[in-house]
């Protein structure tokens, strides 16, 4: 039977279990062996990874031949019109690629949410809005890359869910299996 482990990754976690060059690293939250990412998170992201002991699903889950779906929180400098949110959801040129429609809403700060160590820079001139973006597919620093290109750089950046799997109930640095 096949391990799935959902582990809430906090802001400054390296998504691998060696290295990390004086970075905290997977090894230091999850002691279970044979237990690998599927899919990554970069440091300054947070929110859901999902590790497996079954190299095959973890395959099935990275890949986005699956189109397996991943919400994200992002909360934006600014708010975002309706033009900028409809550009998300067509797909935005980034140059090296164009990405793929996804869906794009504005949120309320999700309830619940954990303070960020370090703090999101504040600036009371520049108000800041939450956006979740669902993508089926997820190239390195693609969401923060697609907000920047409408207008909206990205401040705080949290994965909540991966297929079904969700961050319910677990707090940063929290882990359970699946």
């Amino acid at each position: 039977m096949s391990r799935i482990v959902l582990f809430n990754k906090p802001h400054g976690v390296i998504t691998q279990f060696s290295g990390g060059d004086g970075h905290p690293t997977l090894k230091d939250y999850i002691p279970l062996p044979g237990v690998y990412p599927a899919g990554r998170l970069d440091a300054d992201s947070e929110g859901l990874l999902v590790l497996t002991d079954d190299g095959a699903l973890q395959a099935r889950i990275a890949d986005p031949r699956h189109k397996l779906a991943k919400t994200y929180w992002a909360q934006v400098e600014r708010v975002p019109d309706a033009e900028a949110l409809a550009r998300l959801r067509r797909g935005v040129d980034l140059g090296d690629f164009v990405t793929r429609p996804c869906q794009a809403r504005l949120i309320d700060e999700p309830a619940g949410l954990w303070p960020r160590d370090p703090p999101v820079r504040y600036r009371a001139a520049i108000p800041t809005a939450w956006v979740e973006l669902v993508l089926k597919e997820g190239k390195n620093r693609q969401v923060r890359r697609m907000t920047a290109k409408v207008g909206f750089p990205t401040l705080r950046l949290i994965r909540w869910a991966v297929g079904p799997w969700t961050l319910e109930g677990l707090s940063p640095g929290e882990w359970r299996l699946a």
